[in-house]
């Protein structure tokens, strides 16, 4: 029997289990490595017809550029949807050895960048 006022579950967290095997996927955004590794991505600012008419009517670009650091530039390059979160767990604690947390930074920084739509887990 249905029960009309039931309550809205939330969502079921993964375990972190679950979350080392996700493949993290990079979406559609122009991105392209400095001569020192880094990465730079090209995101827009507005996605809608009306913000890219306003762009445009102001004469302004309608993407920045999103400058990442070391961490996050290795993290970028691998979320190809091939590798883990667990293969690139391991490729950081080997680059990033001499740094506490590394993998909660980790998680923290693809739970970011999948709020900001920037990869899909």
């Amino acid at each position: 029997m249905l029960r009309r006022n039931k309550e809205r579950q939330q969502p079921r967290l993964p375990t972190a289990e679950e979350f080392l095997q996700y493949k993290p996927r990079r979406l559609d955004f122009e991105w392209s490595e400095k001569a020192d590794g880094l990465v730079e991505l090209k995101v827009p600012k507005f996605r809608s017809n009306f913000g890219k008419s306003f762009c445009k009517v102001i004469k302004k670009d309608n993407t920045f550029t999103a400058n990442m650091d070391k961490l996050g530039s290795l993290v970028w390059k691998n979320c190809d949807g091939n590798n883990t979160v667990e293969q690139i767990l391991e490729l950081i604690k080997k680059e990033f050895s001499e740094q506490k947390n590394i993998d909660q930074r980790l998680f923290l920084f693809l739970q970011q960048m999948t709020g900001l739509n920037y990869i899909d887990l």
